[in-house]
């Protein structure tokens, strides 16, 4: 098993808001360590040592290398169809999340936290919360839903500042809830 096909290691690489916006920027297009570093406003060794972790969890890959004053530089890219084509594991009946299952939420509510100081009241905007009881025939077809879309977001994800693209949020966490938590 790569280090990549380690649960653990793939939470603990997406568990960390810097990481989540880095995969973000690979969705649109390959980048260097120098031209994410300039984006996020990082420096070159900080976005060097983020995008070694999600190397290492095979959340990003190597699309290809230049060379720029005589060193060579990677161009990293996320390929999120990948993700979506892998086939779901399977949680066995009585699994117990874990504190690195957790993480990946609190990275997911500090990045929101970020980006919605970014909110531009525009038409199209939407807000859900909720906390539901629905048949699971219905949560099944949702989550078909939301997954189509979520797909359909990241095909059309396109470099930073690309006239005419609109810079966007999708945050999305659907998941069961435990019957008796409170």
């Amino acid at each position: 098993m790569s280090l990549g096909d380690d649960p653990t290691v793939k939470l603990r690489a997406l568990a960390h808001p810097l990481r989540l916006r880095i995969l973000s920027l690979l969705t649109g297009t390959a980048m260097t360590a120098a031209e994410v570093a300039r984006e996020l406003d990082l420096t070159h060794a900080n976005a060097s040592y983020h995008l070694r972790h999600l190397l290492a969890a095979g959340q990003i890959e190597v699309e290809g290398e230049e060379k720029i004053r005589g060193g060579v530089a990677k161009r990293y890219r996320h390929r999120v169809e990948t993700d979506f084509d892998k086939p779901r594991p399977t949680v066995p009946e009585g699994a117990v999340r874990t504190a690195d299952h957790m993480l990946i939420y609190e990275a997911l509510a500090a990045e929101l936290r970020r980006r919605s100081h970014a909110l531009m009241p525009a038409p199209g905007n939407h807000l859900t919360d909720a906390e539901l009881w629905v048949d699971p025939a219905v949560w099944a077809e949702v989550e078909k839903q939301v997954t189509n879309a979520s797909r359909a977001l990241h095909r059309a994800a396109v470099a930073p500042r690309t006239p005419g693209a609109i810079r966007v949020n999708a945050t999305i966490a659907l998941f069961r809830m435990e019957p008796d938590a409170k």
